[in-house]
Formats: structure tokens, sequence, C-alpha cells
């Protein structure tokens, strides 16, 4: 056996499929087979079941996953020693940032990790909660930001702070005077049309559980996933939409939007640093985690 044979069979056994594994670990997928099916003749025995809709480990198969992620662990931990011996971060971390704060956060970040890392490369992506964590679990991202996230075997998460959220209308749409800063009842909510993200959007399960809870249903009236499509629509008259402070105010015309707090006690969502439970962090992706805690928080106390 060989490290290589190990991963690309724990990565194929924990994703239950070939293909998906192929695009997580950026190989040929006729290469992977030939890796795992080597693994199996040198072992004398089976180790994965294929059929049409994937692959599923066998009795033998989950003996080796679990010494198999042990082993990768230990290498990842060897790995991270002898880094932190030379003193040096290194290696390339992939982060995943919701759009309603990635304006805000990205360029702060990748000034933040270039001075304490510059051993090390940074790749960041937009994306909605329910992708990203797909690509958590792929290995696309090795962290991502997500809304609104239970922890679950495959995931774990660190708080990271709890948003507020805002019912965001065309400026002039909404009352003047002393109704201008009034929170917006659940009531008044579900007689608005909505401007919002399909489902699971995290946003979209949050406004929808609250209105569930209070007796009502939402008014939908239009499925749009994006926020500078979402505000471009509420800008045009096309409906109301719920969302953060910070989408609106890093818009790039805040101006056009009036804004309202939702429900007493205001409506929030929390968001969460994410990393996949299936695999260990290394020592510049935990050091990364700890520089996202660091900059929000310099950016909240601006």
């Amino acid at each position: 056996m060989d490290l290589k044979q190990i991963e690309y069979f724990v990565r194929v056994a924990e994703l239950g499929s070939f293909t998906r594994a192929a695009i997580a670990l950026d190989v040929a997928q006729p290469a992977l087979s030939r890796q795992v099916r080597q693994l199996e003749v040198e072992l004398r025995q089976s180790l994965l079941v294929r059929d049409g809709r994937g692959a599923v480990p066998t009795e033998a198969g989950k003996l080796l996953l679990e010494h198999g992620r042990g082993i990768l662990h230990q290498v990842e931990r060897a790995r991270d020693d002898l880094e932190r011996a030379r003193g040096a971060m290194a290696g390339r971390v992939a982060v995943g940032i919701p759009p309603s704060i990635a304006r805000v956060l990205t360029v702060p970040l990748i000034h933040a990790f270039r001075q304490q890392m510059p051993d090390a490369s940074l790749s960041i992506t937009e994306g909605l909660s329910s992708g990203m964590r797909e690509s958590l679990a792929i290995g696309r991202l090795d962290i991502a930001l997500l809304y609104s996230a239970t922890a679950t075997p495959e995931l774990e998460l660190t708080p990271l702070l709890e948003e507020a959220l805002f019912l965001v209308q065309a400026r002039g749409a909404a009352p003047t005077g002393k109704g201008a800063k009034r929170p917006v009842s659940l009531a008044d909510l579900a007689t608005m049309p909505l401007v919002i993200p399909s489902r699971p959007n995290a946003i979209r399960m949050l406004v929808e559980s609250a209105l569930t809870d209070a007796g009502y249903k939402p008014r939908i009236a239009l499925e749009i996933d994006g926020v500078p499509a979402i505000l471009q629509l509420v800008a045009d008259g096309a409906g109301s939409a719920v969302l953060s402070r910070n989408a609106v105010l890093t818009s790039g015309q805040p101006q056009a939007f009036d804004i309202r707090p939702v429900g007493t006690p205001q409506l929030g969502s929390r968001l969460s640093m994410a990393v996949s439970a299936q695999r260990p962090t290394t020592l510049t992706q935990r050091a990364t985690l700890d520089l996202i805690r660091v900059v929000v928080q310099r950016l909240l106390n601006a």
C-alpha cells in the first residue's frame, strides 16, 4: 500500500462515488479506479461494492476506511509538525464566503493572510451555503462561512457572529416618519411580495420557518439566487427582500433602499465557520480560521 492508494480509496468511500472522488482529487477517473483496483489486488479483498448509484465499502473496506483515516491524519500531523519546526505556514487554503459579506471581508482577509502567511496561498470563492456545504464534502473548499448551519457527523462548526436581518425595499416604498425605523411584524411581512432565493438557501429557510411558526405563509413574488440580482429587482419595484445590512451597504447603491428590522425580537441568522469533520485541518487551515475570526471582529469594531 502507498499513501496515494489509501487517499484515493478513503475519498471514494467517503463520497460514495468514483466520479465525485475524481473531481475532489482533481485526477482522471480511470487513474483513480486503477489505483483502487491495485489496492484491492494487493490486499486480495474487495473493498468497494460498485453499482449504478456509486460505491459502498464492503466489511473489509470499512475496516480499511477506519485505518486509512487514521493514517492520513498522522501524515497531516507530521507535515504540520515539520511546518511548525521550520517556523513557516505553507500550502493552499480554499475558503468559501457568502455573497452578502464577501465584498466586506474578502479584501481585508487577503491582506491579513498575505502578511501573516506569505509562504501560503489563499483561494476565495463566493457561494450560497447549500453549494458550499457540497464543496466542503468533496474537498473543493477547506473552510466555508455558512448561515444557519447545524453540526453533523460530516461538518464541524465554529460560531462566528449573529447577523440581524432587515426588510429591504426600494427607496420611498417604506413608511415615513416614526414608522420608518419601526420593526416590521411577521404578520405584515407575510403580506408583502418577496424577492427571495430558492430553497435551501439559509435566509429563505429562516424566513419561512419564522412565518410558519407564527401561523403565516410567505408571498413569493420571485425566486432569485444571487444578492445583486435580488437588490436590482427590489430597486426596480418587483418586491421586497429580507437581507443583512451588509448586503445592502456593499451593494454599490445603498441609497436606493430603505431597510427596517424584521420581527420582535429581531429576526437574525448565525454565521459559522465550517470545516469537514472527515479530514484533519492543517496548521495553515487552523491559522486561517483564527485569522478570519480576527478580521471579522476588526470589521465589526471599525
